[in-house]
């Protein structure tokens, strides 16, 4: 008995409808990327793991999907580890590559290896995979796209008001409303140099970091795991839940007026803000404190985008990156970079309707095949017809008109095309609109312009 195929969890398949919505997403993405400047790139599904571990904190560490070595892995594999049960000693000799996690790290390793290819400041963008071994559950799987847009080479506050500009026409396009999160982890940096915990930092916008999810109760938990009072997480708080905009500034600037690296964050934030005022209309923009992103490289400004009034986590996100090519031994280049979240994305357009009604039509007229003779002529007419850039086709299969018919019907084919021996003989096409019923003949000479006319 055979078993019934599918695909791991975490992973999806798309019909052709999908595959069209998706495409208009990226189609949409691309454009403003390729409007502001950047330039694709492409880069390996799989990466040293050198190149990926280490940068995305011990929590994405453990996300990595690692790939076997080839041939016998087991053959130089220290024998003693194979029955102690430390899986994370053996799979540091099985393994030495991975699937990416993200598409910033291998963009960072990019620009390393190829500096000299380069001119900077480079502006790239990215459409493609990454995957990430978590639990799948609602808007969250194990393969899905980004859609990234990076500048690196520039230390420059402009270029996360850019960031902010594709934020704003991207979700313009996809007549989806958001609001833009925005923080700086020198600001953070300031907040814990101010409790006393500074040492802790990466731990502790690691715990930040869940606190949407995840809940203040649990949060502090682990906050006071890591060494913190209560006092002092209730302090954290407090900065972290401060509101609106201008006096969250102000409050920060009276707490932080001892922290250089705090004022510092303070000072950037205000100056984004500047830029953006007047200048970025459709996506509302709020300050939140609580933002930490726990990825481990993020050094400056960090952005996270959530449709408004939807049951979904962040369909965007990105931030400053100060040296992450360093480790690739490229030193003092500074980068920022955002991603969008195409697969939360499609998710929440389908929930809302929100695709254009013709995504998916991709054949503008179908010819019903009514044997080899009619074929034949319909074939010549069909090339003249794809010349012109009108998608067209012929039914495959000498079958019942009926069956035809459905087929168009089920594959969004308004027109259909009847050209049988009379047709032919007087030089005429007979159309059929399958979405009015009106059925109308037009002289061979001139289908071409009577279809443009309708497209």
């Amino acid at each position: 008995m055979s078993t019934k195929p599918s695909i791991p969890k975490g992973t999806r398949d798309f019909n052709p409808l999908e595959t069209a919505r998706r495409n208009y997403i990226f189609d949409t993405i691309k454009q403003v990327f390729e409007l502001h400047g950047f330039s694709a790139i492409e880069t390996p599904a799989m990466e040293n793991l050198s190149t990926l571990l280490g940068k995305y904190g011990d929590e994405g560490d453990k996300l990595l999907f690692r790939i076997l070595n080839s041939g016998d892995f087991l053959s130089n594999v220290d024998k003693s580890l194979l029955g102690n049960g430390n899986s994370q000693a053996l799979s540091s000799q099985i393994t030495e590559k991975g699937l990416r996690y993200d598409l910033t790290v291998p963009f960072a390793r990019f620009v390393a290896q190829h500096q000299h290819e380069l001119t900077f400041p480079f502006k790239r963008f990215q459409i493609q995979p990454v995957w990430r071994a978590d639990r799948p559950q609602k808007g969250r799987y194990r393969e899905f796209y980004q859609c990234d847009a990076d500048v690196i080479g520039s230390d420059s506050l402009f270029n996360e008001f850019e960031i902010l500009q594709l934020i704003n026409e991207v979700f313009t396009a996809l007549n989806i409303p958001t609001t833009v999160h925005i923080n700086n982890r020198k600001l953070l940096m300031g907040i814990t140099e101010l409790l006393g915990c500074a040492e802790s930092f990466m731990a502790i916008t690691t715990a930040i970091d869940k606190l949407d999810k995840a809940g203040r109760e649990v949060v502090q938990s682990e906050l006071i795991k890591l060494g913190l009072s209560l006092n002092t997480t209730d302090t954290l708080f407090e900065l972290l839940e401060l509101k609106p905009n201008n006096d969250k500034i102000k409050e920060l600037e009276v707490h932080l007026q001892y922290s250089e690296i705090g004022r510092q964050g303070i000072s950037e934030i205000k100056e984004l803000l500047e830029y953006a005022e007047g200048n970025i209309t459709n996506c509302k923009i709020v300050l939140d404190t609580s933002l930490a992103r726990g990825l481990g490289y993020y050094t400056g400004a960090i952005f996270e985008v959530k449709a408004n009034k939807a049951n979904m986590g962040s369909i965007c996100g990105g931030g400053r990156y100060d040296n992450l090519t360093g480790v690739f031994g490229l030193q003092g280049v500074s980068g920022v970079g955002i991603s969008f979240g195409a697969d939360r994305i499609f998710d929440l357009m389908c929930q809302w309707n929100l695709f254009p009604e013709n995504i998916g039509k991709n054949v503008e007229i179908m010819f019903v095949n009514f044997g080899k003779t009619e074929s034949i002529a319909a074939i010549s007419l069909i090339n003249e017809l794809r010349g012109a850039g009108i998608s067209a086709m012929l039914y495959p299969d000498l079958a019942k008109m009926k069956k035809q018919l459905q087929y168009a019907v089920q594959n969004q084919i308004e027109i259909v095309a009847l050209m049988g021996e009379d047709e032919i003989a007087n030089g005429i096409v007979s159309l059929k609109n399958l979405t009015t019923g009106l059925q109308e003949n037009i002289p061979k000479l001139e289908l071409i312009d009577f279809l443009k006319c309708r497209m």
